[in-house]
Order: C-alpha cells, then structure tokens, then sequence
C-alpha cells in the first residue's frame, strides 16, 4: 500500500481524501490543514490518518511515500518543492505553479529525485475527453479546425488568483491532451468587479499555426452555470457537456464541404452537411478515482504520468503569457 497524506481539507481537499481512501492500492495515512475545524471533520471521516497542523510534520514521516497537495494555489510550488526534496511523490492541484518558472524547476527536480509528479488536471481522466482524444487520434474529426470553450458560473470568488488561473487550466489541459500542437500567440482581455483588481470575467484566445483557433469565457458572475467545450473539425464536430447528465459527449456530424468551381470560375463552392448527432456510450467512473488509481499505476509501475510536470509547465507558460495581455492591455503575446 502506497501511504499518502494529503494537505489542504478545504474545496477539493475532502475528493481526493475520499478517493485516496477508496483506492485498493493507497492508504491514507494523514491529514493536514491550518483550520481546526476542517481537521476535526475529516479526521472523524479519517479515524486511522495522523493528524497535522504544520506540513513539516507530515513531510518528517519516513514511512510516508506521497503527498496530494489541494492548498491555495500561490502555495503550490513551495509544498511540492519540500515534498520532492523529502522524498516523496506528489499529486497537485492546479494550476501546477503561478509561473512557468516554478513549474519547469518542479519538473526537473522531479526527474532528479526520481519521483512521480502528477498535476490533478482531472477533466482529463473524464470518460468524454477520453473517448474525444480517441475520436482525434483516429483521425474521425479530420483536421481540427478550432476550440471553443464556456466555462461559467456565480462563483466561487477566489482571492489569490483570478478566473484566468483557477478556470482555464481545466481547458488548457483538455486541447493538450487532444492535440501535440502548442500555441503560437495568446491574447486575454478581462475585467473585475472587486476592489481586489482579481479578474472575474476573461476572454482568452489562443492563436496556433495551420489557422487553428481556441476561444475562452471564463467568469465568475454569470448568474447561470455553463460548461461547454467545443471541438470543430473539417469531418466532425464533438461538444462535451458536463452538465447534461443524458448525453455528456455528443459528435455531430454536420459542417460544410469545400470544393473548386469546376467551371473553372473563381468562387468556392461551398455546400452544407446535416448527417447524425451521435452520443457515444461512456463509463461512469468517476475522474479522481481514474486519476488516483493512475497517480498509484505511476509510482509502483513506473507507468508515464498522463497529466505530469511537463503539462504543467506547458500550461503555466500559456497562463502566464495570458496574464502579460492582460497587463499589457490586451495585446498579443508570442509564445
């Protein structure tokens, strides 16, 4: 059994307690937060973990091989920085770092300690994005030819970072789990509407080379919750909808078909296509379990983490040329 501690009980913290607990191949060994009354709760739920208040407690454990880490996202790199040179494997939270920076030195300090780093992009281990990743490898979508993502909701306001960090790194890692190809220009315009000067409301556009495209609303006021991800292709088109619980994945089979004049005139020809809409059948097992399960498949197996440091820190530089638009006035930043 591969003994795991996991810091922070707060928002995600109690899932992967949960899940850590129910995995037949980890046993959860403590638990750490600031927050007595947090600790209380899930120390009931938890009667056999050790208890922590300080994370060097937890780290001076020998017998302890891995730390999930759900604190607050500025405190990412400094606790997983500790835990790798302690020895232990790490599964974190998003985002992996607040800089690409921290992320690349993660990373490699990772693959010097030999140990699993493991982000927790978790939409990645859903039964949509996986079937839509073997619909892309297959060649079923044809040429892909933009992304278009809504992720909105009535909060939940976060005060260390804005809705630039906390959302769209679920998007980020689902197009780089789908495609190999990374960005060539990033512009991001937002707003905020608290004194804090934390955005809540960004658009994000991704620029890649070949006139691929990827779109983004990201907010935090809308008073309805949206959750759309849109993949186009020149054969198909797929849209994952998290929140339809009767079709979560739907492939569409709809798009236009280009073609020469053959009359030798210079317009194209364009003609309309309207075949099925189908949604595939898919499993329902729930995304942190797959991913814990894979987080234990690393580290016993020697298995390549799916969403590990390198995809972290292709994700930070993304968010990190996003924030300098933002800055910047909105201007393009080349990546």
């Amino acid at each position: 059994m591969i003994s795991v501690g996991v810091a922070g009980l707060g928002y995600w913290g109690p899932n992967l307690v949960r899940n850590l607990g129910a995995c037949s191949r980890t046993e959860l060994t403590w638990l750490c937060d600031i927050d007595p009354g947090r600790m209380e709760l899930m120390g009931r739920l938890c009667p056999q973990a050790q208890r922590a208040a300080e994370f060097a407690e937890m780290l001076a454990d020998e017998r302890l091989d891995a730390v999930a880490i759900a604190t607050p996202a500025p405190s990412h790199y400094l606790l997983a920085k500790a835990s790798l040179h302690a020895g232990k494997h790490v599964l974190v939270e998003k985002p992996m770092a607040m800089s690409a920076t921290e992320a690349e030195e993660l990373t490699a300090l990772a693959r010097k300690m030999d140990r699993v780093l493991l982000v927790d992009h978790v939409f990645v281990y859903t039964a949509s994005v996986r079937k839509m990743a073997e619909l892309v490898r297959e060649g079923e979508m044809g040429d892909i030819l933009f992304f278009d993502s809504v992720r909105i909701n009535l909060g939940v306001f976060q005060h260390d970072v804005s809705v630039l960090w906390d959302l769209a790194p679920h998007d980020l890692s689902i197009i780089d789990h789908l495609i190999t190809q990374g960005p060539e220009c990033v512009m991001a315009i937002g707003t905020s509407s608290t004194p804090e000067g934390v955005e809540d409301v960004v658009h994000l556009h991704l620029q890649y080379g070949g006139g691929l495209l990827a779109s983004f609303h990201l907010n935090w006021l809308s008073p309805v919750k949206v959750r759309h991800f849109m993949v186009g292709g020149s054969r198909r088109s797929m849209l994952y909808n998290e929140l339809d619980s009767s079709g979560r994945l739907k492939v569409y089979d709809r798009g236009i078909d280009v073609s020469a004049d053959r009359a030798g005139l210079r317009d194209v020809l364009v003609s309309y296509r309207s075949g099925d809409v189908v949604s595939p059948r898919l499993d329902e097992v729930e995304p942190l379990s797959r991913l814990v399960e894979h987080f234990a498949e690393c580290i016993e197996e020697g298995a390549i983490p799916i969403t590990g440091g390198e995809q972290g820190v292709r994700i930070a530089r993304i968010l990190e040329a996003a924030q300098r638009s933002l800055s910047d006035g909105s201007k393009r930043v080349r990546l």
